[in-house]
This record gives C-alpha cells, sequence and structure tokens, in this order.
C-alpha cells in the first residue's frame, strides 16, 4: 500500500497547497509527507512540485499527474465500495464543507449522531463563508445557500431557508424604521454586508408588489463571517440580511426586530453540492441521506414560522 499512500499524499498536498498542511490533515509528520512526494518523483523520474522556502507549485508534470491520480483513487474506492457492507463496515474519512451559520447551527450538531452510527468513519468539516471549489479542494460533500454556478456539480435539494431583514431596537431608535427595499436605498441605512473575494451578491433581492427585485445598498460594515454581522447588528452598526434559523433566538428576545417588513428578502435554497465521481462512494452517499433527513427535521422544527409575518 505503499505506492498508494504515497499518490494519496501527493494528492493532499496538491490540493492544499502545502506539505505541513497536507500531513496535518493526514496525520503524518512533515518529514513522512515530504519522504513519500520524495518516493513518488523518484518512481516516476520527475519533480512534481517547485518547492521554494516559501512557496510550493505543482509543476507541468504535477498538474497532469493530479488528474491520472485522482483516477486511480477513485476507482480504488469504487472497488472498494464494491465488497463494503454499507451498514456496518464504513470506514475513511469524509471532508465535508459548509457556510459558518448552517454548519454551526445545522450541521455540526448533527455530525455525532453519525459518527455513533458509524464510529469507524472520520468526519473532517471546514467552515467558511467564502466560495470553494469541490474539485481543487478535494471535498466529497458542500453544504450551500443558493444556487451553484458549477453546472458540472450534482446538486440535492434539502429545504428553501427564509430569510430577513432585521436590526437592533437602538439602531431603529436612531435612523427610523424603513419600510420597504427603497427606504433602505433612498434613506441610506447603515447595511451591513458578507462580501468575500469572488463573492457574487452585492444586492439584496427582495420581495416587492411586482416580484423579486434588487436593491443596491451600501454601509461601512463588510466582512466574510455571516456572524461578525450579527454582532455587529446586535450592537446597533445597521441592518443585517439573515437566514432565520440564525438569528430566531434574537428576534424571540427581542435584541432583533425585523425591518423593511413590506419587501422581504427571497427565500434561499440550501443544498448539497458533489461531484458524481464522490457519489461513488458509499459513505458519502449514506452521509448526505443522514444529514439532509435530520437537518431537513431541524429546519421544519425550528419554530420559525411565527416570526415570518
Amino acid at each position: 500500500m505503499s505506492y498508494v499512500n504515497n499518490i494519496r499524499t501527493f494528492v493532499r498536498v496538491y490540493e492544499l497547497g502545502n506539505m505541513s498542511a497536507a500531513g496535518r490533515d493526514l496525520r503524518i509528520s512533515p518529514a513522512v509527507t515530504s519522504t513519500r512526494i520524495s518516493q513518488l518523483e523518484e518512481h516516476l523520474g520527475v519533480r512534481l512540485f517547485h518547492r521554494t522556502t516559501r512557496n510550493l507549485t505543482p509543476t507541468e508534470q504535477g498538474k497532469n499527474f493530479y488528474r491520472g491520480a485522482m483516477s486511480i483513487l477513485d476507482s480504488i474506492e469504487l472497488a472498494e465500495a464494491q465488497i463494503t457492507d454499507m451498514t456496518e463496515n464504513l470506514k475513511g474519512s469524509l471532508y465535508i464543507a459548509a457556510p459558518l451559520g448552517v454548519g454551526r447551527r445545522l450541521v455540526a450538531p448533527k455530525i455525532p449522531d453519525f459518527l455513533a452510527r458509524y464510529p469507524e468513519i472520520i468526519v473532517r468539516l471546514r467552515l467558511s463563508d467564502r466560495k470553494i471549489d469541490l474539485t481543487t479542494e478535494g471535498l466529497d460533500l458542500a453544504f450551500f445557500l443558493g444556487h451553484p454556478e458549477d453546472s458540472n456539480l450534482r446538486i440535492r435539494k434539502i429545504a428553501d431557508i427564509d430569510r430577513v431583514l432585521c436590526a437592533a431596537p437602538e439602531y431603529i431608535e436612531r435612523k427610523g424604521m424603513p419600510m420597504n427595499g427603497d427606504d433602505l436605498v433612498n434613506n441610506r441605512h447603515e447595511c451591513l454586508n458578507l462580501r468575500f473575494p469572488g463573492a457574487s451578491e452585492f444586492q439584496w433581492q427582495l420581495l416587492t408588489k411586482e416580484g423579486p427585485k434588487r436593491f443596491r445598498i451600501s454601509g461601512h460594515y463588510e466582512s466574510d463571517d455571516g456572524d461578525v454581522l450579527t454582532d455587529w447588528a446586535l450592537a446597533g452598526h445597521g441592518i443585517v440580511l439573515k437566514p432565520i434559523f440564525e438569528i430566531i433566538d434574537h428576534l424571540k428576545s427581542g435584541r432583533l426586530v425585523k425591518v423593511a417588513k413590506n419587501t422581504p428578502p427571497v427565500a434561499v435554497q440550501m443544498a448539497c453540492l458533489f461531484t458524481h465521481r464522490r457519489m461513488q462512494d458509499p459513505k458519502t452517499r449514506l452521509f448526505m441521506e443522514f444529514m439532509i433527513e435530520r437537518v431537513g427535521e431541524m429546519i421544519k422544527s425550528s419554530g420559525s414560522v411565527q416570526y415570518l409575518s
């Protein structure tokens, strides 16, 4: 299995762009990581990476070998899956990604239940509000809010997530209550923006009498962490657009109140994203079905419906 392990190590180094990070991910030492790459390069007779003291980048041969390496690992996974007992003997690592709010509140709480049932599986959950690339980042599955731009990805819808515009009462006292999207724009309300490199949504899509409409809002506060925006809203710094499950407790307590009620936000789809290749792995399929059922139940039983009117 040493050659296969060398290939697996190469793939993680390629995807993470760092030997130390790949070693931590695979739970091996940096020395073992470097040795495996060197052994693979010696076997192939080519350099797979350009190395400097600060950077590690794949060579042209490395880029070409990555595609072949993925095919090799996929074939091994498929062969193993064909002889694996899906109910008792599933094992190995699952690489999962989710937005911060979704991951913390919906996905992470259910992972212990999954691992209690399948103790030989290791779930590696990565949380970030930035855009992710399933292929280059080596992910098996990603939870997603919105609509994917990559048409090559497969998608399984979980639920439509209602969203609300809200602010702290002290902000409303200071700036006034906006009744609709036009008020947000014309009265120059301080809108708290979720932005990160490559973000496409720079406007808020709200429901008007004429149908969905995009409003170009503005504000001085921006972050790539949705929870930071919630903290700013709670501190009275502006208006935030949030999935209701993230701020329902603050609505119940009155620390946040709904604004612009005449033009509520358009609901956003929550879904699982995956590539066709990843669905060859039975543990990935099983995890997806497990999470879709339980996360869907959490959303439906959240008690948030009364706060949408």
